[in-house]
């Protein structure tokens, strides 16, 4: 009875700990997806300038983008139809809600990230995918049911950009063509656009052509 009494024993510690590192590597997902980051000074080498107010409901930037009659997808885009896994769905989710921010330009001018990315009509209704925007700031809203997206370690700008129809290249951003030179917090990225991972508070820059203008500090409205 002994053997049975122990190996009873040690099924409920395999268990427990099953369990433990279960919620830890939750938690660990959690942390990671909602960590704010510092930005960075300017690449300049100059102090970061005094951030720019974001508030929503407004807009920054020229509208350069064109738009679609019922959202800023295009038909390549997000037409109620899953889009990496991302579904549209007529509500918006809680399990996770960031916000980073996106900030194009053009030849050293601001470009608008339209209103409205990730809007579609699906069965005849209105539906929203995860990822989108409400307005003309720049703000992506990250409103999804799990941590992360189906089959994906991380919810990236790529997704966001399939899910909105446009191109994400070096040399192509959302039609806008040239060199892209990219920043992340102020920071510049070398890396691949398409798997860099969206966290909160996260400020991307992407810049296309010349000038390349320093990348700005935005500071996110109260309570995002």
């Amino acid at each position: 009875m002994t053997i049975v009494y122990a190996a009873i024993a040690v099924a409920v510690v395999l268990v427990v700990g099953g369990l433990l590192l279960f919620n830890w590597s939750k938690q660990r997902e959690l942390e990671a997806a909602v960590a704010t980051p510092t930005p960075a000074p300017a690449a300049s080498g100059k102090p970061t300038p005094a951030p720019i107010q974001l508030a929503d409901g407004t807009v920054i930037g020229k509208p350069l983008i064109k738009l679609g009659k019922i959202s800023a997808d295009t038909a390549a885009g997000g037409q109620g139809q899953d889009v990496d896994g991302i579904q549209c769905a007529g509500m918006e989710f809680a399990a996770l809600h960031i916000h980073p921010h996106l900030a194009i330009f053009y030849k050293g001018q601001q470009v608008e990230v339209p209103p409205a990315i990730g809007g579609a009509i699906h069965d005849g209704a209105q539906c929203l995918y995860w990822l989108h925007t409400h307005d003309g700031t720049g703000l992506i809203h990250i409103e999804a049911p799990q941590l992360t997206p189906p089959g994906g370690a991380a919810y990236t700008l790529g997704i966001l950009f399939d899910i909105w129809g446009q191109p994400l290249t070096r040399d192509n951003i959302a039609g806008l063509r040239g060199p892209v030179t990219a920043y992340v917090n102020g920071e510049k990225f070398d890396g691949d656009l398409v798997s860099l991972p969206l966290r909160a508070h996260e400020q991307i820059v992407l810049e296309v052509g010349t000038p390349v203008v320093p990348p700005p500090n935005y500071a996110f409205p109260p309570n995002d």
